[in-house]
């Protein structure tokens, strides 16, 4: 495995079996690694299922990965920016 000492060197993937294809041979390193733990909060919490395109997920993550986040926890801060921007237009 080659290990993965910056977010730079992660390439932009055309699509999720070139994304696969990478990391059946590299890994990040353990200090990438640990600073991309997310700490969850104590708040409960449900966990839902939504269905996205492939290349809607990939972009997704692509931006995610460019600002260092997961990707998850930025779709989380995205809906709730989204729910605030509703909920001040009732």
């Amino acid at each position: 495995m080659q290990p993965i000492a910056r977010w730079s060197d992660i390439p932009i993937f055309d699509d999720e079996e070139a994304e696969a294809r990478f990391w059946e041979t590299h890994e990040l390193e353990a200090r990438l690694m640990s600073g991309s733990i997310h700490e969850p909060d104590s708040r409960e919490s449900t966990t839902i299922t939504l269905r996205f395109d492939p290349r809607m997920l990939s972009r997704i993550k692509r931006i995610a990965r460019s600002r260092f986040l997961n990707y998850q926890s930025m779709m989380k801060q995205w809906l709730a920016e989204r729910l605030e921007d509703e909920l001040r237009k009732q």
